[in-house]
C-alpha cells in the first residue's frame, strides 16, 4: 500500500465555538425527542394547543350574526334569544372586557398545562443535562479548549429551552395563531394581544426558574436516580409548602411553584378583570357585589416581593451550584 504524506494546507472553514455550542444541544434535544415518553407529553401539549384554537374559532363565530350561538338561542325561545343578545351587546360594547378576560383565562389554563408537562418532561431531562457527562468523565472533552464552561452552559441550556419551545410557547403561538385566523375581525387580534404577552412573559420568567434549577440539580450528583429524586423534591414535595397559609411568607417562598404562581397572579391580574366585569353587570343586588368584590380582593397576594425574591436565591444558588460543579474531574 502507497501511504504519502500530504502536506497541503487545509482549506476548510472552522466551524467556530458556536456549532459546538448547537452540536451540544442539536445531541440532546434529539436523544429526547426519541423517546416514547416525550413524545406522549409533546402530544397532550399539541392537544391543548389545539383546544386553545378550539376556543377562540367557536367564541368568534359565536358572535358573529347567523353563528351557533345565535341559531342556539333561537331554539331555546325568547328568553334563549334575549340572552344571547345581551352577550353579544356586551362583546360589542365592553370588547376589551369580554375578549380580554376570556383569553386571559384560556392563557391562564394554557400556562397551567404548559408548565406542568415542562416539569414532568425535566424529570427525565435533568439526568441528560449535567449528571452523566459527571458520571462518565465527558466534562474533560466538552471543557476542552476554545469550549469554555459558559459554552457549555448554553449547548445546555438551548436543550431547556428546545423542550419548553415544544411543549409550552409552541402550543401557545400555535393555538392563537389559528383562532385568529378565522377571526371575524380584528378585534380579536387588538384585545388578545395584551393576554398573549402577559403569557409569553411568564413563559420566559418559568424557562429562567426551571432551567436555573434543572441544570443546579443536575450538577449536584453523578447518579441519575438521585438527581431525578432531588428534582421531584424540589418540585413535589415542596409544593405543599406554599399552600400552607399560616407559614411564614419567607418559608412559603421556597417552593418555586408557589413563587411562580404568585407571579403569574400579578402579571394577569384576573382580580382587575373581574373587577370590571363586577361593575358592568347591572341589576345585581349589594349583597352579591359585595360578594364578588371580595372574591377578587382575596386574588391578589400580598407575597409578591417574597415570591420574587423566592425566584432570585433559586436561580442565584442553582446557578452558583452549576459552576462550582462544573468541573472536569
Amino acid at each position: 500500500m502507497d501511504a504519502r504524506l500530504d502536506f497541503t494546507r487545509w482549506s476548510g472553514q472552522p466551524l467556530g465555538v458556536g456549532y459546538r455550542r448547537w452540536v451540544i444541544t442539536a445531541t440532546g434535544l434529539r436523544q429526547i425527542f426519541r423517546t416514547k415518553f416525550f413524545r406522549f407529553l409533546l402530544f397532550l401539549a399539541w392537544v391543548a394547543g389545539a383546544a386553545l384554537a378550539a376556543f377562540g374559532f367557536l367564541f368568534s363565530q359565536s358572535i358573529a350574526p347567523g353563528g351557533w350561538l345565535e341559531q342556539l338561542g333561537a331554539k331555546i325561545g325568547p328568553e334563549g334569544e334575549a340572552f344571547v343578545k345581551v352577550f353579544c351587546g356586551y362583546v360589542l360594547l365592553y370588547p376589551d372586557v369580554v375578549i380580554h378576560g376570556l383569553y386571559t383565562a384560556v392563557f391562564w389554563w394554557q400556562a397551567d398545562t404548559g408548565l406542568f408537562l415542562s416539569l414532568v418532561a425535566m424529570t427525565v431531562i435533568v439526568p441528560r443535562l449535567v449528571t452523566r457527562d459527571r458520571a462518565g468523565n465527558a466534562l474533560t472533552v466538552y471543557l476542552s479548549r476554545p469550549l469554555t464552561s459558559f459554552d457549555y452552559l448554553v449547548g445546555k441550556f438551548g436543550i431547556i429551552v428546545g423542550v419548553l419551545l415544544a411543549l409550552w410557547t409552541g402550543p401557545l403561538l400555535f393555538g392563537w395563531v389559528l383562532s385568529m385566523l378565522f377571526a371575524p375581525d380584528t378585534t380579536f387580534v387588538v384585545y388578545s394581544l395584551a393576554p398573549l404577552g402577559q403569557a409569553l412573559l411568564f413563559n420566559v420568567i418559568g424557562l429562567i426558574v426551571v432551567a436555573a434549577l434543572a441544570m443546579g440539580i443536575s450538577a449536584l450528583t453523578k447518579t441519575t436516580a438521585y438527581t431525578i429524586l432531588l428534582w421531584l423534591g424540589a418540585w413535589l414535595f415542596v409544593l405543599p409548602l406554599g399552600a400552607i397559609p399560616f407559614l411564614p411568607p419567607w418559608i412559603r417562598s421556597a417552593s418555586f411553584s408557589h413563587d411562580l404562581d404568585v407571579v403569574r397572579l400579578e402579571i394577569f391580574r384576573p382580580d382587575v378583570i373581574l373587577a370590571r366585569v363586577t361593575d358592568m353587570i347591572p341589576l345585581l343586588d349589594h349583597r352579591t357585589l359585595d360578594t364578588m368584590r371580595d372574591f377578587t380582593a382575596q386574588m391578589r397576594s400580598d407575597n409578591f416581593s417574597w415570591a420574587v425574591g423566592g425566584l432570585v436565591v433559586i436561580v442565584a444558588l442553582s446557578s452558583l451550584i452549576f459552576f462550582r460543579r462544573l468541573r472536569p474531574e
